[in-house]
C-alpha cells in the first residue's frame, strides 16, 4: 500500500518536470492506476480483517477525494494537449 500511494504521487511530480503536456498526462494516468491499485489493496485488507471497518470508510473517502482530483487532472491535460499541434 505504501508503494501504491508512494507511485501516485511520484508519477505526478515525475510528469509535471517532462517537457510536454502529452507525456504529463501520460504519468498522470499511471498514477491514477496507482489509486486503483491502492484502493483495491484497502479492500483486500478490510476483507482479511487487518482494516478495520470504520478506518476502511475513511480511507475510501480520502482516496476518492484523491482520485476524483487526479482523474480531473487527467481530463484536462488530455483535453489540453488534443488541442497542440502533432
Amino acid at each position: 500500500m505504501r508503494r501504491a500511494a508512494t507511485s501516485a504521487a511520484a508519477n505526478i511530480v515525475e510528469g509535471c518536470a517532462k517537457r510536454g503536456t502529452r507525456e504529463y498526462a501520460r504519468f498522470v494516468d499511471i498514477a491514477v492506476g496507482s489509486l486503483a491499485e491502492l484502493s483495491y489493496f484497502a479492500l483486500l485488507a478490510r476483507d482479511l480483517g487487518i482494516l478495520p471497518g470504520e478506518r476502511y470508510a475513511e480511507f475510501e473517502r480520502v482516496q476518492g477525494e484523491a482520485g476524483r482530483t487526479t482523474m480531473a487532472l487527467c481530463r484536462s491535460l488530455r483535453s489540453s494537449s488534443n488541442r497542440l499541434p502533432v
